[in-house]
């Protein structure tokens, strides 16, 4: 046949690949002036074909209106986006200020502060950073003083507008006689030194300090204890975790990082999250506490330090034992009974997540778990030791969670409940569900794991029922 043939044969099969068409025709020889036009009439009708078939047009529409509404929405949002690029400079130019400060690495883990500077001062701000302010509405005033509350719908400028209104509603602004621009401030310093962790980043700083809020309000704590514990106990929480590495202690002891050795292998994350929170503090554009006498700076600072102190975990059987001695004849009068009170609150707020709603709590477990394998990961590459709870071939999410919510949230909370038994029904009690709830979960996994092994032995035992067995002569 001719090559115009096997030109038309060839555009015409779907048996042949098109690569292999296409190669086939590029290698015939050029047809006449009549038989060309033919060929692009036959190819017009084959991209006619093509563009039907996979909606071409129809997509082309869809994008079209797809940027056409983006548009519009970013024309409507076009004030928001403004404000929070100048919240971007002035955190730029807040992190640049800190950073000239000293911006030394340590080790294996890295910590933004160099703390053998010769501790120059910078000169306070003229200018007033600001994030966008939003409007709390009544409906988000009542939320925040629930355990209840959703941390996950919020971005970091509207958190931060969260916490600058708890310091306003406790009073601990006019208590402090705190600069609200200074309050801003250091709320942006705050911010920027909560690394982007898996989970302690900074909306579980604004979670933690969301709960202490909530508990404040839900257990009646400025008529029983002083506004100055109030400010310890919202400054502790929002510092707790400050510029967190992301690797627990454990790790550090074992990796013999600078953290561990600067401090002894004592709480070197607690210490390292105190140090930083002080270090903050020492800018003067910064320190919310600039206008309180000395003697009472020195009492907040030390009371501060021992709350972040206390949210060490290895410590937690000590302070949890320390509190039961005392619940039962408690004395708000008692100094030493009001800090064991406010150690054992900022742990609950620390580890209270599972008192939230399932929809809420959730999450956070799967954030944990990734920063656990993260680490674990890292101690098999190094040959360090490995916790199982933290290694991704041992540990599911329902046996992460029974234990601990058995065995350290409900003892705990349940002590807090003999001092204030109104949290019961919105704290402890969700911590009973949430045990009920993982040990379901745990049940339907063991009768999956069941199921498979006895779906793998009827498998074994077909195929060996399948194979003759050889008969040997006697």
């Amino acid at each position: 046949c001719s090559p115009c043939d096997i030109k038309e044969l060839l555009c015409s099969s779907s048996n042949i690949p098109r690569s292999v068409t296409f190669l086939l025709l590029s290698s015939l020889p050029p047809l006449p002036h009549k038989k060309e036009d033919m060929f692009q009439n036959v190819l017009s009708q084959v991209a006619e074909q093509f563009s039907r078939a996979f909606r071409i047009n129809e997509l082309k529409t869809e994008v079209t209106n797809r940027l056409a509404m983006l548009e519009k929405r970013v024309e409507l949002e076009g004030l928001k986006v403004v404000e929070i690029e100048k919240c971007k400079n002035d955190l730029k130019k807040l992190r640049d200020e800190m950073t000239s400060r000293g911006g030394g690495r340590v080790g294996n883990c890295p910590c933004k502060y160099n703390f053998s500077d010769d501790g120059k001062k910078l000169n306070p701000r003229r200018d007033v950073p600001s994030y966008p302010k939003y409007t709390l509405s009544q409906e988000t005033i009542e939320a925040l003083k629930k355990p209840t509350f959703d941390v996950w719908h919020w971005e970091h400028n509207e958190m931060l507008s969260c916490l600058e209104y708890m310091y306003h509603d406790l009073g601990l602004v006019k208590e402090f006689n705190m600069n609200p621009i200074t309050l801003k401030r250091w709320l942006l310093g705050i911010q920027e030194n909560y690394r982007s962790n898996p989970f302690h980043n900074f909306r579980h700083c604004f979670c933690v300090s969301q709960m202490m809020y909530g508990m404040i309000n839900l257990c009646n704590l400025p008529e029983k204890m002083t506004l100055t514990d109030m400010g310890i106990l919202m400054t502790a929480a929002v510092c707790h975790d400050l510029d967190h590495p992301g690797y627990n202690n454990t790790y550090q002891i074992n990796a013999r990082t600078e953290l561990a050795v600067r401090y002894n292998d004592i709480s070197p994350l607690e210490n390292h999250h105190c140090a930083v929170a002080f270090q903050i503090l020492s800018l003067p554009e910064c320190n919310i506490f600039a206008n309180v006498e000395l003697e009472a700076y020195k009492q907040i600072r030390q009371a501060i330090i021992t709350l972040i102190l206390a949210t060490d975990m290895a410590r937690h059987g000590e302070i949890l034992d320390s509190f039961k001695h005392k619940v039962d004849s408690f004395d708000f009068t008692n100094e030493e009974h009001v800090t064991c009170l406010k150690m054992v609150l900022i742990k609950c707020c620390d580890i209270s997540n599972e008192v939230r709603p399932t929809e809420v709590a959730e999450p956070w477990v799967d954030c944990l778990l990734e920063e656990y394998f993260m680490q674990s990961d890292r101690e098999k590459t190094e040959g360090l030791p490995v916790a199982p709870f933290m290694d991704r071939d041992k540990v599911t999410k329902p046996t992460a969670q029974i234990g601990f919510i058995k065995f350290v949230l409900i003892p705990m909370f349940e002590t807090v409940m003999k001092l204030f038994p109104q949290i019961e029904e919105i704290m402890v009690q969700p911590l009973r569900d949430s045990r009920d709830h993982y040990e379901e979960l745990k049940q339907i996994d063991d009768a999956m794991t069941e199921v498979g092994h006895l779906f793998s032995l009827n498998i074994t035992l077909s195929l060996v029922n399948q194979i003759p067995i050889p008969i040997f002569p006697s």
